[in-house]
């Protein structure tokens, strides 16, 4: 019953825990290109800010990774 559970744990972590990431990498990415399209001349800055937000983005998605393979036990 408890295994059973802890999979069932382990699957809803990285299932909800990828939801965030995916949204927000997505508005990242658009935001970014709309804004290197807007002003042609800022977009290595807004280039490099964007990297950063995708690496914090992606960070959250591989912590709910790690919980879900803690929960499951491997």
């Amino acid at each position: 019953m408890n295994e059973g559970l802890a999979w069932l744990g382990a699957a809803l972590a990285i299932g909800l825990g990828a939801i965030g990431p995916g949204i927000s990498i997505g508005m990242i990415v658009a935001k970014s290109v709309e804004g290197m399209a807007r002003q042609p001349e800022a977009s290595g800055t807004i280039r490099t800010a964007m990297f950063i937000g995708l690496a914090f983005a992606e960070a959250i998605a591989l912590y709910a990774l790690v919980i879900a393979f803690i929960l499951s036990g491997k």
